[in-house]
């Protein structure tokens, strides 16, 4: 079994993304499974994951395609709960959402999708989109 780990924010074009390019890996859908996974930075509302558009979104497109999904939650700081749940999961694959960066916001704001990237060990997949960070 494949294992993917997908976090999601609360881009529903992202999400979408990211599934899509899950759906598109080699192999057969019965060969992998997903762990969708959002943190919460601040929830005052108790909101879950499976609450998330996002989520939703990410969830119809793995079951159109036919592949095994969990959805799974934490609180604190994405990259490091993304690379924790990496590692517990043992992941073979952490699909991230990208998106268009301007200069000024690439030095002015951290990016998960950066973090990810420079303190895994295990292969990372970036789905793109066309949404672009507001200065």
């Amino acid at each position: 079994m494949y294992e993917v780990l997908l976090p999601v924010d609360e881009s529903d074009e992202r999400a979408t993304a990211q599934a899509t390019a899950i759906t598109d890996l080699p192999g057969d859908a019965d060969e992998i499974h997903v762990t969708i996974f959002h943190s919460f930075t601040d929830n005052p509302s108790g909101a879950s994951v499976s609450q998330l558009q996002s989520a939703r979104r990410a969830r119809d497109v793995l079951e159109e395609a036919g592949i095994e999904y969990t959805m799974d939650e934490s609180s604190g700081q994405p990259a490091t709960e993304i690379l924790d749940v990496a590692e517990e999961l043992d992941a073979d694959l952490v699909c991230l959402g990208g998106r268009k960066r301007s200069p000024a916001g690439k030095v002015l704001f951290g990016s998960v999708t950066q973090s990810v990237l420079l303190d895994t060990d295990r292969s990372v997949l970036i789905a793109h989109t066309d949404e672009e960070d507001e200065d």
